[in-house]
């Protein structure tokens, strides 16, 4: 099945740290924590409870900020 967004506790243009977890994606039984693989500007790409396909990008990191 395909991967849902759950959730995410923060703001779009919200400053984050590096290994900050940013979303709960969930797919079928599992859920994962994702974290951020660096600092910088969060940016959400998708709205909660969105179903995505394999490998969709969900939201990026604006270095610096």
């Amino acid at each position: 099945s395909f991967p849902t967004r759950r959730s995410s506790d923060l703001d779009d243009g919200a400053h984050i740290e590096m290994d900050q977890p940013i979303y709960l994606l969930a797919a079928d039984k599992v859920e994962m924590e994702v974290l951020a693989p660096t600092a910088g500007v969060f940016r959400r790409l998708v709205e909660e409870g969105e179903t995505l396909p394999v490998g969709a990008l969900v939201a990026s990191i604006e270095e610096g900020g």
